[in-house]
């Protein structure tokens, strides 16, 4: 598949919608790119947040699959990538907050969030998820994907690979189970 149809069926998928709502669509840029026609949706999303958090009742997981497919789209990231984030940030618990005071699933530092006005505040799924998948979309847009994924997590003072390391094992243990 060529650079601009890998493009045009990434922008298609991100931009369904049904009676003005998404549909559960998502598509894992590694395989449109490959010509595969790998769907990595709200059910894969779900599937991975079982297997992170056992906790998570049927509607927290629909809820939180729901975003990573909504905000992966309006920010134009690979829904794998968002949930090997947040696999690494938060192991799909809504709840935890760091020592640094990150908050929520993706571990969003509330000044990063400041200037932003989300629905709701940063333990909101849907703004938790909206407000990470934007930092780490600004991020990539502005440093390059390796980059962008290291500052997620050190800010401007990236300090090492351990973090991207992570993230890059996580998408591929996701993408492994997705096949499967």
């Amino acid at each position: 598949m060529s650079r601009s149809g890998t493009v045009a069926l990434a922008v298609l998928c991100a931009v369904l919608v049904f009676d003005g709502e998404p549909l559960s669509v998502g598509v894992s840029m590694a395989a449109a790119s490959s010509g595969q026609t790998a769907v990595f949706g709200e059910d894969q999303v779900a599937d991975q947040l079982q297997r992170l958090n056992s906790t998570l009742t049927e509607r927290q997981v629909r809820r939180i699959a729901a975003a990573v497919i909504k905000y992966s789209a309006k920010y134009e990231l690979d829904p794998q990538l968002v949930t090997a984030v947040m696999r690494v940030e938060s192991t799909a618990r809504p709840w935890v907050r760091s020592p640094a005071g990150a908050v929520g699933l993706m571990q969003v530092m509330p000044h990063m969030a400041a200037q932003v006005d989300f629905a709701g505040n940063l333990t909101t799924t849907e703004s938790n998820v909206e407000a990470g998948c934007m930092i780490l979309a600004d991020n990539i847009r502005r440093l390059g994907e390796a980059d962008g994924i290291s500052a997620y997590f050190w800010g401007s003072q990236i300090r090492g690979l351990s973090y991207l390391e992570r993230v890059r094992a996580a998408r591929a243990a996701i993408e492994r189970q997705a096949e499967s």
